[in-house]
Formats: structure tokens, C-alpha cells, sequence
């Protein structure tokens, strides 16, 4: 009698296994970090907003204290060392801005957000990984800028004894604001690039309510222009960075406020249009 050997099943050919990830907010965060550190628009343009916050703020300090034995009486009296030397951040808030738009347009310029979309179905990570991952970057670098910026400044400034130190009144409270405010405007940057989708509109929108509605507001009669101005994104924003012996129509943390609520309603219409609109 001959002894039948038979194959294990497990040996038999079969279908291969299939491993299936599933998609999380914290594996979205982690492909949209490497997105972001690997373009060489983040870097540059970063650069040019950390570049222009400390060197245009040292330049402005350089020049006041330059000039300072020929200032006027009504300058030297309006003069005031810490927000000399942040000044810088008119210029940064044009980089920080635009990069806030590319963040997002810039997927659907090449086409590839029909890929990050289609592996991430839900669609709504993918923004809110965007807009945090943009904002946590921007508040640290530009943080760091504005502090390295103040100390350059006053470094400057201390020739002629015009420095100031971060235990002056208001000094800190401008010094972190300036971060605090230009991490805001990349975040309604990425809002709007969202909104719009495409680069060239979503930075013209986005210069156009920081810059030109606050222009525009100035050439209003002047009851008009006094009610509703302070109340602009940009303007709103600002009070933060406001000298505090400065009369603003909206307090530091008001204006703030007010301009981070323009941020939030921006960022919640795109998110609802995210998921109405095709890639």
C-alpha cells in the first residue's frame, strides 16, 4: 500500500495578500511636510522673508541713527526704537504671502492635486495639514526673525543711545506680535490660494485686501474711513505691532483677533468649496 503525500493549502498558489494603510491626518501632516521641505520655492521664499524682516529693519535703524542730529523736533518725537527696528515686516509679509498662496496653487498648476486627492478621498486633511503645517513654519521662522531683527536694531541704535530693551512697555507684546501677524497672513494666503486656485489671482486677491482696500479706505470721506478702516484685515492686524503710546481705534489683541476671524472664515469657505468643486 503506497502512502499518499498530500501539500499543505498553504503551499497551494494563492492571491497575494494586500496590505491596506489607512489614511490618517498624521501620515496627511507627514506627506505634506515632505511636499513642502523639498520645494525650492518654501526655501527661497522663506528666506527672502527672513532676509528682508532683519535686514531692512538693521538698514532703517542704520539710517535713523545716521540722521538723528538732523532730525526734525517733530520726528525725533514720533521716533520710536522698537518699531524701527521691525519695520522689515511690511516687505516679509510680501513673501510670507505669496508662498501661502503657491503652498496650494501650486498643486493645481502642475495637476498633481488630482493625485493628492485621489489618495486622500475625504479631501479635508489635505487642507488642514496645508494650512497648519505653512502656519507652525511661518511662526517660527518669522518669530525668530523678528526677534533677531529687534536685537540687531537696537544694537544699532544703542550708538546713538536710542535702544530699547524687550522689559519696555508694549516692546515684547510687538516683538512676538510681528510673528504672530505674519503667520496669519500665510495662513489667509493659503485660504485664498484654496478659495481661487490659481496663483496669479490668489496673490492679487490676497495684496489686494491686505494693501489696497486700506488705500482705498484712506480716500474715503474721513467718517467713513475712521469707522470702517481699523476693521480691514491688514489694518486689524497691524494693532498688534501699533506703538502703545499710539491712539488705535482697535486694541493690540482686539485688532488681532478681528483679523485671525478674516482668516478662519476664509479658511472655512475654501474647506466647504474643497469638497463641492472637482480637482
Amino acid at each position: 500500500m503506497s502512502a499518499m503525500t498530500s501539500s499543505p493549502a498553504a503551499a497551494a498558489p494563492g492571491p497575494a495578500a494586500t496590505v491596506h494603510s489607512r489614511v490618517t491626518q498624521r501620515r496627511v501632516l507627514h506627506s505634506e511636510w515632505i511636499k513642502l521641505r523639498t520645494l525650492r520655492s518654501t526655501f527661497w521664499t522663506l528666506i527672502a522673508a527672513t532676509v528682508s524682516l532683519i535686514g531692512f529693519g538693521a538698514l532703517f535703524c542704520a539710517i535713523t541713527a545716521n540722521r538723528w542730529p538732523h532730525m526734525s523736533a517733530g520726528d525725533k518725537a514720533g521716533f520710536d526704537p522698537a518699531l524701527t527696528s521691525l519695520r522689515g515686516y511690511f516687505l516679509a509679509q510680501l513673501a510670507v504671502g505669496v508662498l501661502g498662496v503657491l503652498v496650494i496653487t501650486g498643486e493645481y498648476a502642475t495637476g498633481m492635486i488630482r493625485a493628492t486627492l485621489a489618495a486622500v478621498p475625504r479631501r479635508l486633511p489635505v487642507l488642514w495639514a496645508k494650512a497648519a503645517l505653512y502656519s507652525l513654519v511661518t511662526w517660527v521662522l518669522m518669530t525668530v526673525g523678528a526677534l533677531a531683527a529687534f536685537l540687531i536694531g537696537q544694537g544699532v541704535l544703542s550708538s546713538r543711545h536710542l535702544g530699547t530693551s524687550l522689559s519696555a512697555p508694549g516692546v515684547t507684546r510687538m516683538v512676538l506680535g510681528t510673528g504672530l501677524y505674519l503667520t496669519v497672513v500665510g495662513l489667509l494666503g493659503v485660504a485664498i490660494g484654496a478659495l481661487i486656485r490659481n496663483t496669479a489671482g490668489g496673490i492679487a486677491t490676497l495684496f489686494g485686501v491686505l494693501l489696497v482696500l486700506p488705500a482705498l479706505a484712506e480716500a474715503l470721506p474721513s467718517s467713513w474711513g475712521n469707522r470702517f478702516g481699523p476693521y480691514l484685515p491688514g489694518n486689524a492686524g497691524q494693532a498688534l505691532i501699533s506703538l502703545p503710546r499710539e491712539a488705535h481705534p482697535l486694541a493690540p489683541w482686539t485688532g488681532f483677533t478681528v483679523f485671525c476671524v478674516y482668516a478662519v472664515v476664509a479658511l472655512a469657505a475654501s474647506a466647504v468649496l474643497l469638497g463641492r468643486r472637482d480637482a
